[in-house]
């Protein structure tokens, strides 16, 4: 048997809490609703943020948004390489993000499925990672986009990711 010392640390950190403001997201577009979102003019960043190393969005567009995160020691696996949950994270949010910024006032939207495909492992220096979510098509009520995820100072692809997504009004009844 081998023996290993085990290093434990502590984290703590800040958070904003989200603030979904239902008025807003009835009389504002997906992509007005997160420009205001991201300026401060309404609500907080999500905390799935600052959770995981993740930014706030830095484009956001017509049916795409870039988002960028870093990778910390907070999201190894047993291996001491970079979860996949992380990539999967960033990935989830990209493609949701591209995926709001076509919505309509009074328009909502849920994930129905999420396929990520991992094209290389991930160390704990990869460094800072992009994910670029594009809109692939749109109908009533069913919505698909695109993601990839790369190294920023590297250029390498590490994962691409497929979602469907169910569109649905916010009015009740």
């Amino acid at each position: 048997m081998i023996a290993t010392t085990v290093t434990h640390k502590t984290r703590s950190y800040d958070y904003p809490m989200p603030a979904f403001d239902p008025v807003a997201a009835m009389q504002m577009s997906g992509l007005e609703y997160l420009q205001a979102l991201t300026s401060g003019r309404i609500g907080a960043e999500p905390s799935i943020g600052p959770t995981v190393g993740m930014h706030i969005p830095h484009e956001l567009g017509e049916g795409r948004a870039v988002v960028d995160a870093t990778p910390s020691d907070f999201v190894l696996n047993p291996m001491g390489g970079v979860h996949g949950g992380f990539a999967a994270t960033v990935l989830d949010s990209a493609l949701g993000l591209a995926i709001h910024t076509i919505l309509q006032a009074g328009e909502g939207f849920s994930t129905a499925e999420l396929k990520v495909n991992y094209t290389r492992a991930m160390g704990p220096t990869a460094g800072r990672m992009r994910a670029t979510g594009t809109l692939i098509h749109r109908g009533r009520q069913m919505a698909t986009a695109e993601a990839r995820l790369v190294g920023v100072e590297d250029g390498k692809l590490y994962a691409h990711a497929t979602t469907t997504c169910f569109i649905f009004s916010l009015h009740k009844g």
